[in-house]
């Protein structure tokens, strides 16, 4: 059996890959494991357990809750609430496990289950390990240790997340938002009612679209992978700027009010500026994986900010910032932490701090988010090669010496083998976009000529 654990939990299509049996099994594992590895010692143990709307959830919610409580664990049912927000709970209602039911950003049909551990932290690589190892150990068969009488777990709901998750963001913002304009694109996901309530709250003039699940619609056609309504949005209600978000709600992208997008990148020059000037940005470091811009990294280098790179993936951002104890970092696509606020990336915490800073500083989103300029940037995936010989190469890597001598200081080349399917990606960066293409046209060539 292949490993069920990717790097955001277990995924997959919804009573087909990821079944209630699976479902129930997960959860029964991960209490027991946490049992043995003493998380539970000394006091009945409470798990914060939440979804976003997908219809599936439903069903899957229901085995989580069974499995939980099967095992002796109390559950607080919070709902429909974005991953973040799961998160939050677990760390600040002190439970001892959460986990979220959502498969992001990926379609309707899918659906996953991430387990935090206490704190509202990512459970150990080990941990996963173990949980894995033990559903597959009962799944073929062992007998569960079950308790019984008043040993089950107890059930309960707690609607007072989405109040408490919505003052705690509340409660961090620098500044209010009285005088802006926001469209905020929900992806009819896990955020349709938190996101508008806090920027409300907060004193934005709120329009939302996306923000309609029916348990069927989530990310179709909206949110932060479909930017097209929310610009379109921004344009016909004269907004400052558009907040979009994905299932989840653990992302978020924006755009001006010219309807330019901003990605992760550009959120991340505004807020590390922002943070900075607060004296909240530790060690005036920001944390981006080797795919931010190039753009991104000359303009932290000009305004005085060291850059950390990781390799691509937010949890490798995470532990960089755990770690080190930097205070904020993210990824291109929109996944911004920081640190001091959220253990995850927080879409709504993110747009909520993006716009404070269009409030507070009078400046339009977009004069801001020019503090860098996105370079060119060409991706191409070449297929079918060996992917394992990308680093011992020698026709390869004299291929990318030339080109990084042809590109010099405002160019960048990133050969990156993917981790699973057998090709390898070509990134080139350029001043010039033509000559993006033309490096990485070539470089692609020569892929397939040296490890075809």
């Amino acid at each position: 059996m292949g490993r069920l654990f990717g790097t955001d939990g277990v995924r997959g299509v919804a009573n087909a890959d990821l079944t209630a049996e699976m479902a129930l099994g997960l959860s029964v594992a991960a209490a027991h494991v946490l049992a043995e590895a003493g998380t539970f010692e000394g006091h009945r143990p409470t798990a914060v357990v939440g979804r976003d709307p997908r219809a599936s959830g439903e069903f899957l919610e229901a085995a989580v809750v069974a499995g939980l409580a099967s095992a002796g664990v109390d559950v607080l049912r919070v709902g429909v609430l974005p991953t973040p927000a799961v998160a939050y709970l677990t760390g600040s209602l002190g439970a001892d496990l959460g986990v979220m039911l959502s498969a992001s950003h990926n379609a309707m049909p899918d659906n996953g289950i991430k387990f935090f551990a206490r704190g509202g932290h990512k459970l150990a690589d080990e941990l996963e390990d173990r949980i894995e190892s033990v559903y597959e150990e009962h799944r073929t068969g062992a007998p569960w240790d079950r308790p019984t009488g008043a040993g089950v777990g107890r059930v309960r709901e707690y609607d007072e997340g989405f109040d408490r998750y919505v003052e705690h963001l509340l409660g961090v913002l620098p500044n209010r938002l009285d005088g802006l304009k926001v469209v905020l694109d929900e992806a009819h996901g896990a955020a349709a009612r938190v996101s508008p309530e806090a920027f409300q709250r907060a004193g934005a003039d709120v329009v939302t679209i996306g923000a309609e699940p029916d348990g069927l619609n989530i990310n179709d056609g909206c949110g932060s992978t479909h930017l097209d309504k929310i610009k379109a949005a921004v344009a016909e209600h004269g907004a400052d700027l558009g907040i979009a978000h994905d299932g989840d709600a653990d992302r978020c992208l924006a755009v001006d009010h010219t309807g330019a997008e901003v990605d992760g990148d550009q959120i991340l020059a505004v807020l590390a500026l922002a943070m900075r000037e607060r004296s909240a940005l530790r060690a005036d470091t920001v944390v981006a994986t080797v795919m931010s811009n190039l753009g991104f990294k000359l303009a932290m280098e000009r305004e005085g900010i060291r850059l950390v790179q990781t390799a691509v993936g937010d949890r490798y951002v995470l532990e960089e910032m755990k770690e080190h104890g930097f205070a904020l970092g993210g990824e291109q696509s929109g996944h911004v932490i920081i640190l001091d606020h959220a253990t995850t990336g927080d879409g709504t915490l993110t747009g909520l701090m993006l716009a404070a800073r269009v409030a507070g500083t009078g400046r339009s989103l977009r004069e801001l988010a020019s503090v860098m300029e996105r370079l060119p940037q060409v991706l191409i995936n070449v297929p079918d090669v060996d992917r394992s010989r990308v680093g011992t190469s020698s026709e390869l890597a004299s291929a990318v010496a030339d080109a990084e001598r042809e590109l010099g200081a405002t160019g960048r080349v990133l050969l990156r083998p993917s981790g699973t399917e057998p090709l390898v990606r070509v990134m080139v960066e350029a001043a010039d976009i033509e000559q993006a293409r033309s490096v990485a046209g070539r470089l692609a060539d020569v892929v397939k000529s040296a490890l075809g």
